[in-house]
């Protein structure tokens, strides 16, 4: 963290942001997920999927296009499956969906070993790490994907962007094994947009191989990326896919439209959310060598992956739980100076007093 970051409180940040999606048309109880997850985003670490990032979304492609309704009710529907519930978010703010849906799937998952839950119809629930996180602290095994609110991601050997950045996220309950969860969290493009976004904000540099501009070419300018390469070549582009397929197995439509203002109503231009928890109890089958319970089967598993000389390799979720404790450490939620100018922006245009700052010093 070698440039300037500030210290603001976390209840602050949370109203203002609420405030900024109230000012929207969005309800009280919307602006607060929204807030939420924001601000636990950014306590670890992540700066792709903060609030701005949020506001963002909602301001280009959200609520002012169509996208993105306030206010809106979500429609459970029959099904036959007991473990598995299929629900229309109805264009609902997609971070209250989520928070309620891994809230649903973990009873589910009491009950029948696995819960799941569909969502058709959705908006961007920004990070999915911070659900399953939740979800792994609380016990639990938890994934998400999702289909991303636009197609930026061009297909490996092709050259249009029919994809979505598309992330996936698992997460595993080893905090009493690690102190943190293990948590994987991926776009499956080489960057999220959030990431050009805030290189362009910042005056950074894209690496290698990871965008190109409005004729195709490869980029490293984040002000010309119009869009994505996807990670790993074929593999990447085999994730994103398994994505739009199970977007469309649960009735997401054609991906170069969605996010788009479409003028064919007998197509969708919303996303799909999939959401699994898996009590780790179900998975056991009780044959742990050497006498081990499952967590201590777990441990020694990780024991093995970090020793021979790999002790100091990072476990996925490390870093976001040293970013968690760093936070904490500073007594609120640390925004870099570009951060912090827009978010009193924000203030400023809700005739709100500036956020309270102070600078961090490690």
């Amino acid at each position: 963290m070698s440039e300037q970051f500030h210290i603001v409180n976390e209840q602050e940040h949370n109203d203002l942001v609420t405030a900024a999606f109230i000012d929207r048309g969005f309800n009280e109880e919307e602006g607060r997920a929204a807030a939420e997850i924001a601000a636990v985003a950014t306590t670890h670490g992540n700066r792709t999927h903060n609030a701005l990032k949020a506001l963002h979304l909602d301001e280009h492609l959200g609520s002012a296009r169509g996208n993105c309704t306030p206010g809106a009710e979500l429609i459970k529907k029959e099904n036959r499956f007991a473990a598995a519930e299929i629900w229309d978010g109805n264009k609902k703010l997609g971070q209250l969906v989520a928070k309620e849906a891994f809230n649903r799937a973990i009873e589910l998952a009491d009950q029948y070993g696995v819960g799941i839950v569909s969502v058709d119809n959705a908006w961007h629930y920004l990070w999915g790490s911070g659900y399953a996180i939740d979800a792994a602290n609380r016990g639990y095994i938890a994934y998400t994907n999702c289909t991303s609110t636009l197609a930026e991601v061009v297909p490996f050997t092709g050259k249009f962007p029919t994809l979505g950045t598309n992330p996936h996220t698992w997460a595993f309950p080893t905090t009493e094994e690690l102190g943190f969860p293990i948590c994987m969290d991926w776009a499956t493009s080489t960057v999220a947009m959030g990431r050009v976004q805030q290189l362009a904000r910042e005056g950074g540099t894209l690496p290698p191989e990871c965008a190109v501009d409005a004729d195709g070419n490869v980029t490293t300018d984040p002000t010309k990326a119009v869009s994505l390469l996807p990670f790993g070549r074929h593999k990447g582009y085999g994730l994103s896919l398994v994505n739009e397929l199970t977007a469309a197995y649960i009735g997401g439509s054609i991906p170069t439209i969605r996010g788009t203002q479409n003028d064919s109503a007998e197509e969708k231009t919303t996303s799909s959310f999939f959401f699994q928890v898996i009590h780790p109890e179900a998975m056991s089958g009780s044959a742990f060598a050497n006498g081990r319970s499952q967590k201590e089967n777990v441990k020694a598993v990780i024991d093995d992956i970090l020793g021979h000389g790999n002790e100091h390799c990072i476990l996925p979720g490390q870093l976001e739980a040293q970013a968690a404790a760093r936070t904490k450490a500073a007594g609120g939620l640390l925004f870099s100076s570009a951060e912090l100018e827009e978010l009193n922006a924000i203030a400023t245009r809700l005739g709100r007093p500036a956020l309270t700052s102070t600078p961090y010093n490690a």
